[in-house]
C-alpha cells in the first residue's frame, strides 16, 4: 500500500468517523480506534494516540458552538475537569504497562456500555432538589427550552459524579476516547443533570481532558503526525458535516442501527484481545 493510499482511507475513514460521531453524539474515537487497529492493523498506542488529537479538534469545534447556544454548564464541567484530567494522567501512564490484548478487551466493554447507553430511554428527571454541597459550588444553572425561555435546573451527588467522572478520565487515557458515556452517566444518572445540559458539557469537557493525556503520548512518540494529521481533518470535516445535518435529519433509528453496529465492533475487539491478535 503506498503512503497516498494509506492517507486517503484514512481521511475517508475518519470523515465517516466525525460524521457517523457527531449525529449520534459518541465522538469519533469509537470509530476511528477500530479502523486503525482491525482494518489497518496499526499497532493500538498509535492509534490511541491520533484518536486524541482527534478528540481535542473535534470537541473544540463543537464544545464552542454549545457554549455559544446556552446548553453548556461551564462552571460544573470546569470543576469536573479537575476529576478527569487525573484520571486521564493515570490512565496514560498506566497504558505503557498494559498489553495491547488487554487494552482492547477494555475497549470492548466500554463499546458495549456506549451502545447500551444510546439504546437506553432518556427519561426527564423532573424537579430536582439540589445538594447543598452542589449549592455552595454554584453548579446549578439554567438552559434554553424550545420557546426560548430559561428552564432552571438543579443537580446532586457532587461526590459521586466527581469520583466516575475520575474513572471516565482513567478511561479515556487508557483508551483514547472520550469516555462520554460515563461522563454523560455520571451527570444525568448520578447527579440528576438535564440530559442536554450533561450531553453538551461532557463535549466541552472532552477536549481537555484528551490533551491531557495527549501530552504523555506525545512524550513517549505514540502521536505519529503521518496517521494523527489525515485522523485530525477527516474526523473535523465530518464532525462539521454532521453538525449541519443534524438539524435536518431525525437520528433515533440512526443511533438504534449504530448502536448494533458498534456491538459487532466490540465482539471483535474482545475476541481478538482474547485471541491475543494485537
Amino acid at each position: 500500500m503506498t503512503i497516498l493510499t494509506f492517507t486517503l482511507i484514512l481521511l475517508v475513514g475518519a470523515y465517516l468517523a466525525g460524521l457517523l460521531g457527531s449525529l449520534t453524539g459518541l465522538g469519533g474515537g469509537v470509530i476511528v480506534i477500530p479502523l486503525l487497529t482491525l482494518l489497518l492493523g496499526i499497532d493500538f498506542q498509535y492509534a490511541v494516540g491520533a484518536a486524541l488529537v482527534a478528540s481535542i479538534a473535534t470537541s473544540s469545534g463543537s464544545g464552542s458552538a454549545y457554549v455559544k447556544e446556552g446548553f453548556t454548564n461551564i462552571r460544573l464541567g470546569m470543576f469536573l475537569e479537575i476529576a478527569t484530567c487525573i484520571g486521564a494522567a493515570i490512565g496514560a501512564y498506566i497504558a505503557v504497562w498494559l498489553d495491547n490484548n488487554v487494552i482492547a478487551v477494555i475497549f470492548g466493554l466500554v463499546l458495549i456500555l456506549t451502545a447500551a447507553n444510546q439504546l437506553r430511554r432518556k427519561l426527564d428527571h423532573g424537579e430536582v432538589k439540589g445538594s447543598e454541597a452542589a449549592r455552595r459550588l454554584k453548579l446549578f444553572g439554567a438552559y434554553p427550552g424550545k420557546d426560548g425561555s430559561l428552564k432552571p435546573y438543579e443537580l446532586t451527588n457532587v461526590a459521586g459524579g466527581f469520583s466516575l467522572m475520575t474513572i471516565a478520565g482513567a478511561l479515556s487515557g487508557i483508551l483514547g476516547i472520550g469516555s462520554g458515556v460515563l461522563k454523560v452517566l455520571a451527570m444525568d444518572t448520578l447527579m440528576k443533570v438535564p440530559f442536554k445540559v450533561s450531553t453538551t458539557t461532557s463535549n466541552f469537557m472532552m477536549g481537555v481532558t484528551a490533551v491531557t493525556s495527549a501530552v504523555v503520548y506525545l512524550q513517549r512518540g505514540n502521536i505519529e503526525p503521518g496517521i494523527a494529521f489525515p485522523i485530525l481533518v477527516g474526523v473535523l470535516f465530518g464532525a462539521l458535516t454532521g453538525a449541519r445535518l443534524l438539524k435536518v435529519l431525525d437520528v433515533r433509528l440512526l443511533r438504534r442501527i449504530f448502536s448494533i453496529a458498534i456491538l459487532l465492533v466490540a465482539a471483535n475487539m474482545i475476541w481478538n484481545g482474547i485471541s491475543g491478535k494485537f
